[in-house]
């Protein structure tokens, strides 16, 4: 869940020009020819635009990769790292401007944790998620508070969608690259009870009507927070069709749902997009269009829209569904590129107007990854602008250097899906174009 920098919210075609030089990583995804243009699921070849566009060696890369990694993870505790180790086997990932610990955060962790191969990282992470974040009794069982203190103190029990989104396709990344253990760290069993949690909340005999589940199943799109008050409407950044397409091919039920969710958010999209600027909302109602709650100009772009971006064009990348994908990362690219590549504001209505000024490492991430789906000729001019940018450090670090560090792993191609051994236990309608 995402807030602004000084603000607490209560409640809460691939390319058409795919590179050759792309890699097949063995174990990671089936692997076709690169001259395929399905989505990198098919054919296991993930982009590398630092390579591609801008000439980058692989040494380059991974040594770029490495110094964001030490320096978010291991650098100065009180300047650079927003990973903080708690002996003897925990660790959390803190929001250094708010003081407190998200269950946004945790997820990002744990996935660039499992997409770097740090499995001690990973544990330590899932494990503080696990023992102080995770409700233990119904009705919020399973749900994990959104945010506690460093202590792992709750401070809000309300649950935040894109926690659990992000938790479970970690973990059942974690499953497929590492195995699973025995109970917490069963990786896979741990994403199903989640998942079924997502959906098992309502018609239960403790059921009170105040926790609801995550996706709404009439809409079939995620809410903005499961409870009463605020599950009415939804979060762009929040819709994840291409973790849906994995879900609905690992997950033990629910399986048409997962599918049927993936399809509706790509249409949502397309309807929550500013027909000029490409620009979506913070939060919106299930139809698409913008809505203010929280006093907190969510009806704008603003900080959680940010992600729309990376979620569009990553899931281009992956399942290469819907050629819109294309024309909506072009359409956005294209505005900010009018507002000035090196020098665009972080917050902007839709219809275009700048609402602040400064230049934000995450958003510069966030628009690198729309390159994976984008075709505009200066789209270049994004990917070095990522490569350009120094590892953020200092009071914003925590958003600003997640986003970035996924921006790395994404635009560089280490940002992969781990599948489980044998065939899917359900394929989507059209899945295998």
């Amino acid at each position: 869940m995402r807030t602004s920098r000084g603000t607490k919210y209560l409640i809460l075609l691939l390319c058409l020009c795919l590179s050759p030089a792309a890699r097949t990583v063995p174990g990671v995804a089936d692997s076709t020819s690169a001259s395929d243009r399905r989505g990198a699921y098919y054919t296991g070849n993930y982009q590398n635009l630092f390579k591609d566009l801008l000439g980058k060696s692989e040494s380059e890369v991974k040594s770029r990769m490495d110094i964001a990694f030490r320096q978010i993870f291991y650098g100065h505790d009180s300047t650079e790292r927003v990973y903080y180790p708690v002996d003897p086997d925990k660790a959390y990932v803190l929001d250094i401007h708010n003081d407190d610990v998200r269950s946004e955060g945790i997820s990002y962790g744990m996935m660039i944790a499992v997409q770097l191969d740090k499995k001690a990282e990973f544990d330590r992470i899932w494990k503080w998620a696990k023992t102080f974040m995770q409700h233990r009794t119904e009705p919020r069982k399973t749900y994990f508070a959104w945010h506690c203190r460093r202590n792992g103190s709750v401070i809000d029990s309300t649950a935040a969608s894109d926690g659990e989104e992000w938790i479970v396709t970690s973990l059942f990344f974690a499953s497929a690259r590492w195995g699973d253990g025995e109970g917490m760290f069963n990786y896979k069993a741990e994403a199903q009870v989640i998942l079924d949690a997502m959906l098992g909340k309502e018609g239960q005999p403790w059921s009170d009507g105040r926790i609801t589940n995550m996706f709404n199943a009439k809409e079939k799109q995620v809410v903005f927070v499961p409870s009463a008050e605020a599950s009415g409407f939804t979060d762009p950044s929040y819709h994840l069709p291409h973790y849906y397409e994995l879900w609905a091919r690992w997950a033990n039920k629910n399986n048409r749902f997962w599918c049927d969710a993936a399809s509706t958010s790509r249409s949502f999209f397309k309807r929550a997009a500013h027909s000029s600027t490409g620009l979506m909302p913070d939060y919106a109602r299930f139809n698409g269009s913008p809505i203010n709650r929280f006093g907190g100009g969510s009806d704008d772009f603003r900080y959680d829209a940010w992600r729309v971006a990376m979620n569009v064009a990553l899931d281009y990348d992956w399942f290469a569904r819907d050629p819109w994908a294309v024309t909506q990362s072009n359409r956005l690219l294209s505005f900010f590129h009018s507002q000035g590549v090196k020098t665009y504001g972080s917050l902007f209505t839709l219809e275009g107007k700048k609402l602040a000024e400064d230049h934000s490492a995450g958003l510069v991430a966030m628009n690198a990854v729309a390159c994976l789906a984008s075709t505009n000729a200066n789209r270049k001019e994004f990917v070095e602008d990522l490569w350009n940018t120094p590892v953020p450090r200092g009071h914003y670090r925590y958003y600003d250097g997640l986003l970035y560090m996924m921006g790395l792993l994404q635009v560089s191609g280490n940002f992969r899906i781990y599948k489980p051994a044998g065939q899917p236990v359900f394929e989507c309608p059209d899945a295998q174009r």
